[in-house]
């Protein structure tokens, strides 16, 4: 089948308002006859649940939380970006574009990042109206600072708290509308299926998690915004309770996946320590600003080190290699996080890494304290560092961090078009839920302005030319869809609770969370994803037979929460893997060991994969069908990313 992205005929500049204009219009006194359905309150749930709110639209938002301010968006430290150029050092909303077009490795919509860009200026004036506490320069301006991916400085933020302060001025616009009586909050909620009516999304199922209760809710459209899927890998810097139930169920009700083994290594996270641990920390991506990259220069002085006979910072300056900024001059320690997170691995493998493992190089900040002093470091990082000295017992303000990639964010999601609508009709995804925006690989503050920017700026446009055209008819959950649905859910749960073997359902996530990232991590071959194929096939028939589920469905159950959740990963880190397999590239973070350059970079293949993979259900056990949307690239050239 043909996939029609949506986006709109004319010049890149003109696209969106363009497009704005032609849309359909809601007026305001049939708005209220519409009931729309949000799954997710981060910054893409708490923003669209405001905003169609307080267009008039009655809205329904539920979140597995006890309150939507633990969206796992507060998690985002460094910063957002805009390209307001305050600085006046060049940036501009066609250089934001290109940046996020070439850091994804082409392999995104124009359309779609030119919007992201062209509305990233109004996310910083509706954040600043919100109270939202950016950083200011002495002038009173808002001040800015770099990431990786760019030369200039656009990058807004609030000490290394950004994505709190930003959820928190969402969480206050979506609070106003509950208690005008316009958002009904659902917390403690989890979202278990969608129901679809005459082949569009009518309403969803869900378990109360105290009760137990699975419940029918009907709206006119609904709205994923449950984030992205990277604890498929077990480790990574999400929240444990991240998942990727709402957005799976969805796929198996014939929503498209979009490039799913399009997965980020961030190359800043606290490395593990050991098997005790659930979850990574990261670091900002902002610390790579002032701080150094570096790892020893021979395998003899990096073996001192990891045996502790030598220090740090007793390693002498020709002894040192600043990998980063020797292979990239012209950005340095900023390279965007592929290529920083690939050079890391590359000095490990070299024997080169430090810490008591091996799987770490230093971030300094040596320089910066004496350029800048300390009081003016801890300004800018002083809770990241806290943070740092509170997990490891190392002050960096004295010795360098030590630091190691790690699965942080995911580019692939639903497939959606120009309009964030799914193939289904009347079902929505947005922010990382959705793929439509990074490519191959998201540049660094990039994920809060894609999840404000589809909730404030997109979303309250492209809905309402679908209600426009299905017209406020009442849906309700007397229809015989809800009900077999609601059937299909319980009997489901049923088949959890009924496992009985000896194993934990966490047990079997760390084993698939091993087979992905020694398999489909940062380095791929054809070989290892074949055999990890073989690995997540068995492994998930040895999880419905083996696998051990506790207590009831009538109580707070975190077997039972857990065991669904791990199910659902298993069934998509398979759907990953051929994925993988079937993109004969190295594209962005995806390294094909067969496809690199003679420099050892990644090495696309234009010709032949220059498009988005959409994956369809075709029925359990079964193998999905891959649809391609054909990316067309008008305003750009493809070529090889170059950052020296």
């Amino acid at each position: 089948m043909s996939l029609d992205a949506k986006i709109p005929q004319g010049p890149l500049a003109e696209k969106w308002s363009k497009h704005k204009f032609n849309l359909k219009l809601v007026n305001p006194a049939n708005k209220r006859k519409y009931d729309i359905i949000i799954v997710g309150t981060g910054l893409a749930g708490a923003s669209a649940a405001a905003s169609l709110a307080e267009l008039g639209y009655n809205v329904k938002s539920f979140c597995f939380q006890d309150s939507p301010r633990r969206a796992h968006s507060i998690a985002a430290q460094g910063g957002i970006n805009a390209a307001k150029n305050y600085q006046n050092d060049g940036d501009s909303v066609y250089r934001l574009f290109y940046d996020t077009i070439k850091g994804g490795d082409y392999r995104a919509r124009e359309g779609n990042v030119y919007r992201l860009a062209e509305v990233s200026v109004n996310i910083i004036d509706q954040c600043v109206a919100q109270g939202v506490p950016f950083a200011r320069e002495y002038g009173g301006l808002l001040d800015n600072r770099s990431f990786g991916g760019s030369q200039v400085s656009r990058t807004f933020y609030a000490r290394g708290q950004t994505g709190q302060q930003l959820l928190l001025g969402a969480y206050s616009a979506l609070n106003r509308q509950i208690h005008a009586g316009k958002v009904k909050m659902y917390t403690r909620t989890e979202m278990l299926d969608v129901v679809v009516v005459d082949g569009h999304a009518k309403g969803i199922v869900t378990r109360n998690m105290i009760t137990g209760e699975i419940e029918s809710h009907a709206g006119h459209a609904v709205l994923l915004c449950t984030g992205g899927y990277s604890n498929v890998f077990y480790l990574s810097t999400n929240a444990i309770g991240s998942n990727v139930t709402a957005a799976w169920r969805a796929h198996k009700r014939g929503a498209f996946f979009g490039n799913p083994c399009y997965t980020q290594i961030h190359p800043t996270c606290i490395p593990v320590s050991g098997d005790h641990q659930s979850k990574l920390t990261l670091m900002s991506e902002s610390l790579r600003n002032d701080g150094r990259v570096w790892a020893p220069k021979t395998a003899a002085i990096a073996e001192q080190l990891r045996k502790g006979t030598l220090k740090a910072d007793q390693v002498k300056e020709d002894d040192r290699d600043y990998f980063l900024e020797r292979k990239y001059p012209a950005f340095g320690n900023l390279v965007p996080r592929d290529v920083a997170s690939r050079n890391a691995k590359e000095m490990v493998e070299d024997g080169r890494g430090v810490g008591a493992s091996g799987f770490a190089v230093f971030l300094d900040f040596a320089d910066a304290i004496k350029r800048l002093g300390e009081e003016t470091v801890a300004a800018k990082y002083g809770n990241l560092f806290d943070m740092y000295i509170q997990i490891t017992d190392e002050n960096p303000y004295k010795q360098p961090m030590r630091i190691y990639p790690a699965v942080h964010y995911t580019m692939g999601g639903l497939w959606v078009d120009y309009n964030l609508s799914t193939n289904v009709p009347g079902l929505y995804a947005l922010g990382e839920c959705n793929f439509s925006d990074h490519g191959a690989n998201r540049l660094g503050a990039s994920a809060l302005m894609q999840g404000l920017s589809d909730g404030y700026f997109v979303i309250p446009y492209t809905l309402g030319d679908y209600l426009a055209t299905i017209g406020p008819k009442k849906v309700d959950t007397s229809h015989p869809a809800f009900e077999q649905t609601k059937k299909e859910v319980i009997e489901h749960v049923n088949k959890l609770l009924a496992l009985n073997g000896t194993k934990t359902a966490e047990a079997y996530h760390r084993d698939l969370g091993h087979i992905m990232w020694e398999y489909c991590g940062m380095a791929r071959t054809e070989e290892g994803l074949i055999k990890a194929k073989e690995l997540i096939k068995a492994l998930k028939v040895d999880f419905w037979k083996n696998a051990k589920v506790v207590g009831e469905n009538e109580e707070v159950n975190a077997s039972l929460e857990r065991a669904g959740r791990v199910a659902d990963f298993i069934e998509l880190g398979e759907l990953m893997v051929d994925d993988a397999l079937m993109r004969r590239e190295s594209c962005g973070g995806h390294f094909r060991v067969e496809s690199q350059t003679e420099g050892g970079e990644a090495k696309r293949d234009d010709e032949n994969f220059a498009f988005v993979a959409a994956w369809e259900f075709k029925g359990e056990n079964q193998p999905e069908e891959l649809h391609k949307e054909q990316l067309v690239f008008e305003s750009v050239h493809l070529s090889q990313r170059n950052y020296a």
